[in-house]
């Protein structure tokens, strides 16, 4: 009973996805790739001597893009996937759609605005030494965040109610 089902969803997953990009004739490009390299450029149209114009960077590349890079080590200074610390990578994947981000926790907890509602995309902040913003992650919708953790030393993905994170929380920040 379970196979016909997913095979059902995996349909009208693939319809959705095929019918708008159809309906807008937006031809889709690649996600960022993890070690540095971004998306395959644009080519230059015929009789064109510029790129053709692309999307501003939205919250499902962002998280995309993020997801792209569980499993990557933990580094205390790292920014690149060699490595991580906590708003190396939130740097490094804002970097990877064109957005500019400061490098230190401090720094990005006073980038873009404050929010209430946290929403894929948004950067949600939590007190884990004693005194303000600490530690950083990128929201990916429902409960989750992800993030690069030291304890257990890989980038990955955790619920925002779990008691630790919920209690630990002090605010989100909507930077696209």
């Amino acid at each position: 009973m379970a196979k016909p089902m997913v095979r059902v969803a995996l349909i009208l997953v693939l319809a959705a996805g095929l019918s708008a990009c159809a309906s807008t004739g937006h031809v889709p490009q690649p996600f960022p790739r993890p070690g540095g390299a971004g998306p395959a450029p644009a080519s230059i149209p015929a009789g064109g001597s510029k790129p053709p114009v692309t999307a501003a960077p939205d919250a499902y590349g962002i998280t995309g893009t993020a997801l792209n890079l569980r499993g990557t080590p933990y580094r205390n200074g790292g920014s690149d996937p060699s490595g991580f610390d906590c708003s190396g990578f939130v740097w490094y994947v804002f970097a990877q759609h064109g957005v500019k981000m400061p490098r230190t926790v401090s720094e990005q907890a006073r980038a873009g605005k404050r929010v209430n509602g946290v929403e894929p995309g948004d950067l949600v902040f939590f007190n884990t030494s004693g005194s303000g913003a600490s530690h950083v992650g990128i929201a990916i919708g429902g409960d989750e965040f992800i993030h690069a953790p030291s304890s257990n030393g890989e980038v990955r993905v955790e619920r925002l109610g779990a008691g630790y994170w919920s209690s630990r929380f002090v605010g989100a920040r909507r930077v696209l």
